[in-house]
């Protein structure tokens, strides 16, 4: 399908000009139009947060709720759901701060979701304080005397974890992205992919030009993504270079395909049971 099948038409957007999240949008539609999903077999769930805003800018099935839930309802919607293609999408601080223990747990069950960080290193909804990936000594109105939390390091936990997929990208590099998402969405199990994009209202250091001097493509270099020793290096790397591209991969089974109801049914589109149905088990605690 051609790309402009999943942006919706006559809504406006309400993000600043020169924020990523536009380009991420791109993205993910051109993503879809690459894998050839019919809009209605893509749920998109979001939590809060300008990122967030994306559920009501793309043509498929949209969930947005709570702050800091998107990947547990992604994981809901797929338990319910297999058949559907679930992608989780928000800010760094939706899905790595407030939403960070169910981010943890799901790498660990490995549910089939495709979890995509609009990674601006703050909260741009809430005017600009820093978010988890902030760097120390990064200045805000929140923080004017400077960031004194190490910064979390979301590939490189991921990564610790086992996760099935770990990529990172730039929205600068629209084709790339999209790429890597079809490819996060495609591999079994669950996919994270970190996308830097600059915030120009809120964050002044980070800018679109500021990455691209630094980020590069570890497929040039010849990294090995079955190599989890060698992508944890690259995740924890310190300087002025960025990684991007597909850092870890692995093959195994979904939390779905090893769940003895999942794995057989669709329990959202199994029939109700009848009273009849619940005579015998009711009549073995009389």
């Amino acid at each position: 399908m051609n790309r402009e099948a999943y942006l919706t038409d006559g809504v406006e957007i309400a993000w600043c000009p020169g924020c990523g999240n536009f380009a991420i949008r791109q993205a993910l539609a051109r993503a879809l139009g690459i894998l050839e999903l019919p809009p209605e077999r893509v749920v998109l769930v979001t939590g809060i947060g300008q990122a967030a805003k994306i559920a009501h800018y793309v043509n498929v099935n949209g969930f947005n709720g709570l702050h800091g839930r998107t990947v547990a309802a992604a994981a809901g919607i797929k338990m319910v759901r297999p058949d559907l293609v679930v992608i989780a999408e928000s800010g760094d601080g939706d899905l790595y701060g407030e939403g960070g223990n169910h981010l943890i747990h799901n790498i660990r069950r490995n549910v089939d979701i495709t979890v995509i960080a609009h990674d601006n290193r703050v909260y741009g909804l809430t005017k600009g304080q820093a978010s988890p990936t902030a760097a120390v000594g990064y200045k805000t109105r929140a923080q004017p005397f400077g960031v004194i939390s190490r910064p979390l390091h979301p590939l490189a936990l991921a990564i610790a974890l086992d996760a099935a997929f770990v990529a990172q990208s730039f929205s600068g590099e629209v084709e790339r992205t999209a790429e890597l998402i079809a490819e996060g969405v495609r591999h079994r199990g669950f996919s994270l992919i970190n996308v830097l994009h600059p915030c120009p209202s809120w964050n002044r250091v980070q800018t679109f030009a500021w990455y691209k001097e630094r980020v590069y493509s570890v497929e040039k270099e010849g990294h090995d993504p079955r190599d989890q020793a060698a992508a944890l290096k690259l995740a924890l790397a310190e300087g002025d270079r960025i990684p991007t591209g597909i850092l870890y991969r692995r093959e195994g089974p979904s939390f779905e395909d090893l769940h003895p109801v999942v794995s057989r049914t669709s329990v959202a589109l199994s029939p109700l049971p009848q009273p009849a149905d619940l005579r015998p088990l009711l009549a073995r605690f009389q």
